[in-house]
């Protein structure tokens, strides 16, 4: 039996009654109470998740964010420090290997957040890439396991962390971070979120993520904030037309049909480039959308969609949507059949559903909000 890692907030999850499933080789909690119940916490108040099995991948050195630059397929040396961005991470081939974010502290320091399940990947794939260019002085340390991490979403999030965060959040502009004391906790707080809702992600040392939990849930007992699993922290993101990895994105989809080419500069070079600016410039031949369903049937990943009785595409995520009460599937199907308004039919357990394509995402919340800009 596999070995599984264990967060730093381990025992709180046990002391409120998690249901704890392994997880990316964490024993991670799936749900507190109900999925549906921690989804709409988020929507209407706040919730807290524990992602300290996230990574954290430094790069240090007089040429960090040009090894950044040619490494990730956003820019990072365009920004200010204090800036993240948000980038597809690719083979050679154009396959993707993740999705991140890139944090700038300076110009000789770059943190790199990475999905949990693709953390020894990403770094094995990220020192292959500076064994290819030995003309670029950085180093490169896989520092996860010296971290732990919370994310705090909800329209709320903001008044509640203010109550126990030692500098003003309203200056905290989406998509920067800063440093701050949380509880008397030293922090890295950022603004980016993977829910449709405002909220922070709090980084600190793993041996203090616990005191940052605890007074998040204290400071919020009266506002309705909950502790909140992976079941709702995917229904979530689902409803934002948020990606995850393993499922809408993976080493066989390239950025642009994923929908990620705002995160893709094609007149830099980086890991991938030629591959992107083929599929920009000869257009590509399927594309990622969303689709709301007939009924409760709820299509799964590698679902076959079909038009007309013939094959046109494969179902990527489904799910119920709390908030908007519907039913949902992300999937690629043929480009020419991609127009919004089309019909199609799903196949789910060897019935034929019939769906259609909508707009995404499939709830906009308060992220991005534009008094945060």
């Amino acid at each position: 039996m596999e070995k599984l890692f264990l967060t730093p907030l381990y025992d709180e999850h046990t002391k409120l009654g998690a249901n704890m499933i392994p997880f990316a080789g964490f024993k991670m909690p799936i749900v507190y109470t109900s999925m549906i119940e921690e989804h709409m916490a988020v929507r209407d108040h706040a919730g807290i998740f524990d992602v300290s099995h996230m990574g954290e991948i430094e790069i240090t050195g007089k040429d960090a964010l040009a090894f950044t630059d040619y490494l990730i397929a956003n820019r990072l040396s365009d920004a200010n420090d204090g800036d993240i961005k948000y980038s597809p991470l690719l083979y050679s081939d154009g396959g993707e290997v993740d999705d991140l974010l890139a944090y700038k502290i300076d110009s000789e320091h770059v943190l790199l957040v990475v999905n949990a399940s693709n953390v020894d990947k990403d770094f094995d794939h990220i020192l292959s890439v500076k064994e290819s260019r030995p003309d670029l002085e950085c180093k490169i340390v896989n520092i996860s396991s010296e971290w732990g991490q919370v994310a705090f979403q909800g329209p709320k999030a903001e008044d509640v962390l203010q109550k126990i965060a030692s500098g003003d959040l309203s200056q905290l502009k989406v998509f920067t971070f800063t440093k701050m004391d949380v509880a008397g906790v030293q922090t890295v707080i950022s603004r980016t979120g993977y829910t449709g809702e405002d909220g922070f992600e709090i980084l600190a040392k793993n041996t203090s993520i616990t005191t940052v939990w605890s007074a998040i849930l204290k400071a919020g007992s009266t506002e309705g904030v909950l502790p909140c699993g992976l079941g709702s922290r995917d229904t979530l993101r689902f409803e934002a037309f948020l990606w995850l990895y393993g499922n809408d994105i993976d080493k066989t989809t390239n950025p642009i049909e994923a929908g990620q080419g705002f995160a893709v500069k094609l007149d830099k070079d980086f890991v991938g480039a030629e591959t992107c600016r083929k599929a920009k410039e000869n257009g590509i031949t399927r594309k990622l959308v969303g689709f709301e369903i007939e009924g409760k049937m709820i299509p799964r990943h590698g679902y076959i969609i079909y038009s007309d009785g013939k094959e046109i595409g494969q179902v990527t995520s489904g799910s119920f949507c709390p908030k908007t009460q519907k039913v949902c599937a992300v999937g690629y199907i043929k480009k020419e059949l991609s127009k919004i308004g089309t019909k199609v039919t799903i196949k789910v357990r060897s019935k034929d559903v019939s769906a259609t394509i909508v707009k995404k995402p499939f709830y906009k919340g308060t992220s991005g909000r534009s008094d945060r800009r």
